[in-house]
């Protein structure tokens, strides 16, 4: 049985889509940090069939709206003293900001450096869309 010691202070991101760990772990580049990281995958959950789960010997900055465009079931505990202080559901952000491209080639954000890609969603066809405020085209996220 595998076991993994809990942490004293840091952050736990739990109930990961199966898979959607290593991205996550990739966006935080996780992967170069001096600190203490364990990237769970495939655990068994009681709400879910198996889940992946990040836990963070460290406080850090993580940006919400990121990871509820990789996955809207996360959340993300915050420990101190080895006790959960908060929990933060993520979710399907509404507004977007410099995380991904605008696919219209002619929008002003694919070639002007100044002009930073944001967007809005806008539920179409039960599909998670977002429209850019500058040209109006739908684009689905890519993250």
């Amino acid at each position: 049985m595998l076991k993994v010691d809990s942490i004293n202070c840091g952050i736990v991101i739990d109930h990961i889509t199966p898979g959607n760990g290593i991205k996550i772990f990739e966006k935080l580049k996780l992967g170069n940090v001096d600190y203490p990281v364990v990237l769970l995958m495939n655990v068994h959950s009681a709400n879910k069939v198996k889940k992946d789960i990040i836990k963070i010997e460290n406080k850090i900055d993580i940006d919400l709206t990121m990871l509820g465009l990789i996955d809207p079931e996360i959340t993300v505990n915050i420990i101190e003293n080895a006790i959960i202080e908060s929990k933060q559901k993520v979710k399907i952000p509404n507004e977007v900001t410099g995380l991904f491209r605008c696919k219209n080639p002619r929008c002003v954000t694919n070639f002007d450096e100044y002009a930073v890609p944001k967007f809005r969603l806008s539920n179409s066809n039960k599909k998670i869309l977002y429209r850019c405020n500058y040209c109006e085209e739908l684009t689905s996220y890519v993250i």
